[in-house]
């Protein structure tokens, strides 16, 4: 086989990165993602793209915040590796797939083969995590009633709740974010991604019990992509009364009544009371994903 050649796309060859096969069903998944044709590269053999990779951010970031298309042609795993790690752009990557793939020979294996490329190229798997989205065909959850809901302008109150949130927290960013800064690390970078959403800061709410006590928090966000569930997270006290619930159906239906046609969420495989939230509320799984990051501590293979 001849050298290989990794290209940075322009506005004139982005063409180029519609070349490979699409066996995870990764353009329908991005239909509505916007890539800048700068932060997409290819590699290529002989002239045909064997691997390829969308760096992404929002439309006003200077740099961007992860990888989230990352291709390989059968066989071409060291092609992928060395697209990845010949980038000065050291970000997360994430590998989007359909749900059910290891059920599935065919699409495993392309699976398997990013995950190989990636661990060649220095990346460590950090996290697998179920994407939901609700639809009206779904129906519209019932509030439980249980909680009052407040809007709160002061960012010091999300800062302590999440600081309290995250020390029992079961998100492997968040633990991630505590080991390398502590909690106020962690609750920073929650902070710092609600704001850099552009959906309204009004939205964000405080959750209380009928003591008045705090019981948590919700976020109701857009990101570029459209509306999410941007967080959910319950205080330690008064974890153990199913209280996630009630904030994801009030987030859900704040996000409605704001005009929402569809909602967006995810959670980690492994928050098994979080993804029972989900699919009691009618968020069903549509697809999942695997997240890596560059790293040199050990974590678990798939």
């Amino acid at each position: 086989m001849t050298g290989l050649v990794i290209r940075t796309l322009s506005a004139s060859d982005a063409h180029l990165f519609d070349a490979l096969p699409d066996p995870l069903g990764a353009r329908e998944a991005h239909r509505r993602t916007r890539f800048r044709p700068d932060w997409k590269r290819v590699a290529l053999r002989d002239g045909e793209v064997v691997a390829r990779g969308a760096w992404w951010g929002g439309p006003d970031d200077p740099e961007p915040v992860n990888i989230n298309w990352f291709d390989v042609a059968e066989g071409e795993e060291e092609a992928g590796a060395e697209l990845l790690r010949s980038t000065p752009r050291q970000v997360e990557l994430e590998i989007n797939l359909p749900g059910g793939w290891r059920d599935d020979p065919v699409l495993r294996a392309a699976a398997e083969a990013r995950f190989t490329a990636a661990r060649a190229a220095g990346y460590e798997l950090l996290v697998e995590r179920f994407l939901y989205r609700w639809t009206p065909e779904s129906g519209l959850p019932e509030r439980p009633g249980r909680l009052s809901f407040r809007a709160e302008g002061d960012d010091t109150v999300f800062f302590d709740a999440l600081r309290r949130i995250h020390s029992v927290t079961l998100d492997a960013h968040a633990l991630k974010a505590v080991q390398q800064g502590g909690l106020d690390q962690a609750a920073q970078e929650e902070l710092d991604f609600f704001h850099w959403c552009p959906s309204p800061r009004e939205w964000w709410r405080t959750a209380h019990t009928p003591d008045g006590d705090l019981a948590g928090i919700h976020i109701p966000a857009h990101n570029p992509s459209g509306p999410t569930i941007g967080f959910i997270g319950v205080v330690p006290e008064h974890r153990g009364h199913g209280y996630a619930y009630d904030l994801l159906v009030e987030c859900t239906r704040h996000l409605v009544e704001q005009g929402a046609e569809y909602v967006s969420a995810a959670t980690d495989r492994g928050n098994v009371p979080m993804a029972a939230c989900f699919a009691k509320a009618g968020f069903p799984v549509v697809r999942e994903r695997v997240n890596f990051h560059p790293a040199t501590a050990t974590t678990p293979e798939l």
